[in-house]
C-alpha cells in the first residue's frame, strides 16, 4: 500500500495578513528560502517564515490589453484600428479595442509592435489613433483620428492568455543555417542555447502543485496588483509546464517592469515582471519553496528541425544554463537567458517591500487551478506537403575539380540551370549555376568551377515543409535549393517552378 506524507496547517491565511497589516511578518524570497529550510527544516521554516515572493521577468508574447476610448461625436462604431499604426482588435464593442503585444506595425513592420505602443503609453506618451467605422444609425462616423495618452482612455485592463510558464525548453540549432526565432537568434551546428524563465525565483516552480496560486489569487504584475484568472492557454502541469492567465490595470503599473522588444527578424514581444507572494501555511508549502535551480530540469530542444515535434537532445537544470556553458554531443556550448534573473530578483525584493510594508495582502483563490491541462497539437483536415513531394529527383552533381566548359555541356544536355558541387564523399559544398559559367566563359578567365562556384549554398532537407523551401528562396533571392539528407548528401533539387506547380495542385 502507498503511502502519503500528511501536512497539517500550521498557519492559516488570515493570521499571515495579521502579521502583514501590523508589520510583524518574516518575509524572505525564493532565493533566500532555501538555505532557510537546508538550516531549520521544513517545520522550523514554517515557524520562521510566513511568506516567500516569487519573480519572473521575461518576454511574454501572449499579452495584450483592452482599452476603452470613450464615444466620440458624432458616435463610431469601431471596425478597425490602429495605434501608432499598430492594428487593434475592434470586433468586441463599439469604442473597445484589444491590442495584442506582437501585433506588427504596419509601416514599421516587426521592428515596432503593440508591444511599443503599452510602453509607450505606459511612459506618459501620446499616440496616435485612427478608426474606421462600419457606419449605422446610431453609429454614423465613418473615420476618426485622435491623439491619446493612457490618461484619456476610460479602461485600460491587461488581459493576458498565456504568462509565467513554469519553466521552459532550452533552444539549439542543429542546422546549417541560422535560425532567428521566438528563442533568439540561434547559430548554426549547435553554436549556441538559449534559455527562459526564472528558474528558483519562478512563481509556480516554488508551488507546483497549486497549494496556494489559484483563480482570484492576487499578483504582482508589471508593478501593479493583479489577479490570475486561472489556468493559462497551453497548461500542462501533468508535464511541468504550468501557466497562468493574468489581468491588472495597467494605468497602475510601471515601465520598470514593462519593457517592448523586438527579437531580430522574428518580431515583437512584451517583456513582463510577474511574483506572486506565497504563504508558508505547512510543512509541504514549506519544501516546495526550497526548489533550487538544480532541481529543475528542461530539455535541450532543436530548433533545427522546423517540425512541432522537435528533438530533445538533452536535459539539463538551470543551474547547468546558469553556468554558461553545457556539453552538447561532446561540444562545449555556450548558454544564455532570454529573461532578466536580475530583474526577477527586483520584482521578488519589490514584492518583498511591498508586503513588508503592509501594502500587499495575500487572497483565497475562489477555485484552483487545473491540475490537468491541455497541450494538444492542432487538428490539421488539410496536411501541408513536404519538400519530397515537390522537389525533382533527377539532379546533376559535380565535383569541383571539372572543367568550366564540361559543366557548360551538362547544363546545355540536361533541363536544369543548376549544378550542386559535392565533395569526394559526396557532401553538398557549393552550387554553380548557368549565369555563373555564361559570365566564366564570357570573361574567358576561369577554367575550373571550384575558381566560380558559389561556396555559401542554402539547401533544404526532403521531410521539411513545403514553406520553408519557400521562405529560403524568397529570403535569399535565389530560384534553386539542393535538397539533402542527413549527411548532408544531395538526393534532388527543387525550384521556385517546382513550388508554383505544386502550390497551383493545392488550389
Amino acid at each position: 500500500m502507498p503511502t502519503f506524507e500528511k501536512f497539517v496547517q500550521e498557519k492559516s491565511l488570515s493570521e499571515i495578513n495579521e502579521r502583514i497589516r501590523d508589520g510583524s511578518a518574516r518575509v524572505v524570497t525564493a532565493e533566500e528560502m532555501p538555505d532557510l529550510v537546508d538550516e531549520l527544516g521544513p517545520a522550523g521554516a514554517v515557524r520562521e517564515v510566513d511568506v516567500v515572493t516569487t519573480g519572473t521577468f521575461g518576454a511574454m508574447c501572449s499579452s495584450g490589453v483592452f482599452l476603452n476610448l470613450g464615444h466620440s461625436d458624432p458616435p463610431i462604431k469601431i471596425a478597425k484600428a490602429w495605434l501608432n499604426k499598430v492594428e487593434a482588435y475592434g470586433g468586441v464593442a463599439a469604442v473597445d479595442l484589444f491590442l495584442g503585444a506582437t501585433q506588427p506595425s504596419e509601416d514599421r513592420g516587426i521592428e515596432y509592435g503593440g508591444a511599443h505602443v503599452m510602453e509607450e503609453l505606459l511612459a506618459g506618451k501620446q499616440i496616435e489613433v485612427e478608426a474606421q467605422g462600419v457606419g449605422t444609425d446610431c453609429y454614423p462616423q465613418m473615420e476618426l483620428e485622435t491623439n491619446l495618452r493612457l490618461e484619456d482612455f476610460n479602461q485600460a485592463t491587461m488581459v493576458n492568455p498565456r504568462n509565467a510558464y513554469q519553466r521552459y525548453n532550452a533552444a539549439t540549432n542543429s542546422s546549417d543555417r541560422t535560425m532567428h526565432t521566438y528563442m533568439g537568434t540561434l547559430l548554426p551546428r549547435l553554436g549556441n542555447v538559449h534559455y527562459s524563465g526564472a528558474g528558483v525565483l519562478s512563481p509556480l516552480s516554488n508551488d507546483p502543485s497549486f497549494d496556494y496560486i489559484g483563480i482570484g489569487t492576487r499578483i504582482f504584475l508589471a508593478g501593479a496588483q493583479g489577479y490570475d484568472m486561472g489556468s493559462g492557454t497551453q497548461h500542462n502541469p501533468q508535464n511541468g509546464f504550468s501557466t497562468l492567465m493574468v489581468t491588472g490595470d495597467m494605468k497602475r503599473m510601471n515601465n520598470t517592469f514593462l519593457r517592448a522588444a523586438t527579437f531580430h527578424k522574428y518580431g515583437p514581444s512584451l517583456y513582463l515582471g510577474i511574483g506572486i507572494p506565497i504563504p508558508v501555511l505547512n510543512e509541504k508549502i514549506a519544501k516546495n519553496t526550497a526548489v533550487r535551480d538544480r532541481d529543475i530540469t528542461v530539455p535541450v530542444v532543436d530548433y533545427g528541425i522546423p517540425r512541432r515535434d522537435r528533438p530533445s537532445l538533452k536535459l539539463v537544470s538551470y543551474e547547468d544554463l546558469k553556468s554558461g556553458i553545457i556539453d552538447l554531443s561532446g561540444k562545449e556550448v555556450s548558454t544564455s537567458s532570454l529573461s532578466s534573473f536580475h530583474m526577477a530578483r527586483e520584482v521578488a525584493r519589490e514584492l518583498k517591500s511591498q508586503v513588508e510594508a503592509g501594502e500587499f495582502l495575500l487572497s483565497s483563490a475562489v477555485e484552483p487551478l487545473a491540475r490537468i491541462g491541455s497541450s494538444r497539437p492542432m487538428k490539421q483536415t488539410k496536411e501541408s506537403p513536404n519538400v519530397g513531394d515537390g522537389m525533382s529527383r533527377d539532379v546533376v552533381t559535380v565535383r569541383d575539380e571539372i572543367r568550366v566548359d564540361e559543366a557548360a555541356r551538362l547544363i546545355v544536355i540536361g533541363s536544369f540551370d543548376h549544378l550542386p558541387v559535392v565533395s569526394k564523399d559526396g557532401r553538398l559544398i557549393g552550387i554553380i549555376t548557368a549565369w555563373d559559367i555564361s559570365k566564366a566563359v564570357a570573361s574567358g578567365k576561369s577554367s575550373r568551377i571550384a575558381e566560380i562556384m558559389t561556396r555559401r549554398v542554402y539547401s533544404v532537407r526532403v521531410d521539411e515543409p513545403i514553406e520553408l523551401a519557400a521562405r529560403t528562396l524568397d529570403t535569399h533571392s535565389i530560384s534553386a535549393l539542393p535538397v539533402v539528407d542527413r549527411d548532408d548528401k544531395v538526393i534532388g533539387m527543387i525550384t521556385s517552378d517546382h513550388l508554383s506547380r505544386l502550390l497551383a495542385r493545392r488550389r
